[in-house]
C-alpha cells in the first residue's frame, strides 16, 4: 500500500514540477509535505512505511554507482582541470562545516547538536557516520542533510542566473559540494555535465568531511563559543 502511495505521490509532484517549472515546486518536497502529515494522520508508525518501501531504498545503492557513467565522460576534463576541483571541494567543505557548525554554536546548540548539524552538507549515509563519530545523533544529521540538500536543489539554479554564472562545471561543483546527492539529482536534470561534475564533488566532499569533521569540531566550538 504504502509503496503504492510514494510512488503516486512522487510521479504526481514530478509532474506538477514539470508544468509549472519553478524552482520551489521540488518533487521530493512536495511528497514530504504530503506522506509525512498523511502517516501522521493515519498514526503509521515508520517502521510499517520504510518496510514497505524497502524496494525504493534498496535502488539508492545501484543509483549512486550509475553516477560513474556520466563521470567517465568527462575524464578528460576532470584530469585537466583536477586542481581547480579539488580546491573548490576542499574550500566549500570547509566554509560549509564551519558556518553551519558556527551558526549553532553562536545561537547556543550545546555540542551534541552541533556535532549533528557539522557534516550537513555531504549526502546522508556519510554524514550519519560522521556525526556519530564526532559525538553528534545521526538521526538529527539526517535531517539536517535533507534540509540542505532541499535548499540546494530548490534556490540553486535561481541563484545562478541571478549571478549569471553559466559555466557547467561551476554549476555543477557548487550543487554537489553544499547540496550533495538531491543537488546532484537537479543538476542532472539540467545538464548532464553539471550532473557530472556534482557527482564528483558530492564524492570528494564526503572524503574531505569524514577527515576534517573530527578536527574542525574543537576548533568551531572554541572560536565561536
Amino acid at each position: 500500500m504504502w509503496l503504492v502511495t510514494t510512488l503516486v505521490v512522487f510521479y504526481t509532484a514530478r509532474y506538477i514540477a514539470q508544468r509549472l517549472q519553478n524552482p520551489i515546486v521540488n518533487p521530493l518536497l512536495i511528497s514530504l509535505l504530503v506522506i509525512i502529515p498523511l502517516l501522521i494522520w493515519l498514526k503509521v508508525p515508520y517502521e510499517t512505511y520504510f518496510e514497505q518501501n524497502k524496494w525504493i531504498n534498496a535502488l539508492l545503492e545501484p543509483a549512486v554507482v550509475a553516477l560513474a557513467f556520466p563521470l567517465y565522460e568527462q575524464l578528460s576534463q576532470i584530469r585537466q582541470k583536477w586542481k581547480v576541483i579539488f580546491s573548490v571541494c576542499l574550500i566549500g567543505s570547509i566554509l560549509s562545516m564551519v558556518t553551519g557548525a558556527g551558526i549553532a554554536v553562536m545561537m547556543g546548540a550545546d555540542s551534541q547538536l552541533t556535532a549533528s548539524i557539522l557534516p550537513k552538507s555531504v549526502t546522508t549515509p556519510i554524514a550519519m557516520a560522521v556525526a556519530e563519530q564526532v559525538g553528534g545523533v545521526p538521526s538529527v544529521a539526517a535531517i539536517m542533510v535533507i534540509i540542505a540538500g532541499l535548499f540546494g536543489a530548490v534556490l540553486g539554479y535561481p541563484l545562478f542566473r541571478l549571478l549569471r554564472i553559466e559555466a557547467p562545471i561551476a554549476k555543477g561543483l557548487t550543487m554537489g559540494t553544499v547540496s550533495h546527492a538531491l543537488g546532484t539529482a537537479k543538476a542532472a536534470e539540467e545538464d548532464f555535465q553539471e550532473g557530472a561534475f556534482s557527482s564528483l564533488a558530492l564524492v570528494i566532499c564526503g572524503v574531505i568531511t569524514s577527515i576534517l569533521a573530527p578536527l574542525l569540531l574543537p576548533v568551531i566550538m572554541y572560536l565561536f563559543g
